[in-house]
């Protein structure tokens, strides 16, 4: 991924913030800066990620447009080659440039095998991708190139279709992952700040008469702080995993589910570091 302004300058902003948290050493408001520093870097790059992911369904939606229009081109005997050229006016949001482009260069001569080449390698899409490899070969093979761009727009049509589908079926199990993670944060809160300072409480009076929490590392309040300390990580690979599970159950691409992973794992740095500072243990 190429490193552009904005997200250099997020970079060098959590540069400054992580290196104002080392003022705030061995307090709570230390990882919270160093989190919030971690945050800003990260975020333009999540953003980029879910923008390239937009992109990319907004221009299996497009093709299928422009398949459609070549389909209904070719149908009324027009060449392929012409009915590109003649199609290329239109507009196909985010492929606009690229058809634009495809027509240009057939109209200089280019012959269409390697212009669909070009046009693919452009849009970058896998699915859009095969499908120009398939109107390529058939076109270079002298087959009906009609019924091939039929059955391709078809293929199309059907994965858009399948896709939708699926994200609608799928969206109340989605609504349902974040709930139980939410539920799982409030479990996490409680043993935290009500459950281990009892048992330390008890451990460090010889209530309990093992050295679990005391011998961790010489009191129970320490070794409460160490254990606390690693609730806020066991979070965040919860919330990275249940995010990438939500993306990949509702739209089957887990680079999908980047956008779940980075609000819940903000959720739940706030919420944990926020509960560091202000609630008392106990």
């Amino acid at each position: 991924m190429e490193i552009k302004k904005p997200q250099l300058i997020a970079i060098i902003a959590s540069v400054v913030v992580i290196g104002v948290s080392f003022i705030f050493l061995n307090t709570n408001l230390f990882f919270l800066l160093i989190g919030i520093g971690v945050l800003i870097g990260v975020t333009p790059f999540i953003f980029q990620t879910i923008y390239e992911t937009k992109v990319s369904n907004e221009k299996e939606e497009m093709f299928l447009e422009f398949t459609r229009n070549l389909v209904e081109s070719v149908r009324v005997g027009t060449p392929i080659s012409k009915s590109i050229i003649n199609i290329k006016g239109k507009s196909y949001g985010v492929l606009s440039e690229n058809v634009n482009k495809l027509a240009n260069q057939i109209s200089l001569g280019i012959p269409l095998h390697t212009a669909l080449q070009v046009f693919a390698r452009d849009v970058n899409n896998r699915t859009v991708s095969r499908a120009l490899t398939l109107i390529g070969e058939a076109e270079r093979a002298g087959g009906d190139i009609g019924e091939i761009l039929e059955a391709v727009a078809e293929s199309v049509r059907t994965s858009d279709k399948l896709k939708k589908e699926r994200k609608a079926t799928i969206s109340t199990l989605v609504v349902q992952g974040y709930i139980i993670f939410f539920i799982f944060m409030a479990i996490i809160l409680v043993m935290q700040f009500k459950i281990l300072p009892l048992l330390s409480g008890i451990a460090e009076s010889g209530g309990l008469g093992i050295g679990g929490l005391s011998g961790a590392s010489g009191s129970g309040s320490a070794a409460t702080k160490e254990i606390s300390s690693s609730f806020l990580w066991l979070l965040l690979v919860q919330g990275f995993f249940s995010g990438l599970t939500i993306g990949k159950m509702s739209e089957g691409n887990i680079k999908s589910g980047l956008k779940h992973s980075f609000a819940l794992m903000v959720v739940s740095f706030l919420v944990s570091a926020g509960a560091n500072l202000f609630i008392p243990a106990g």
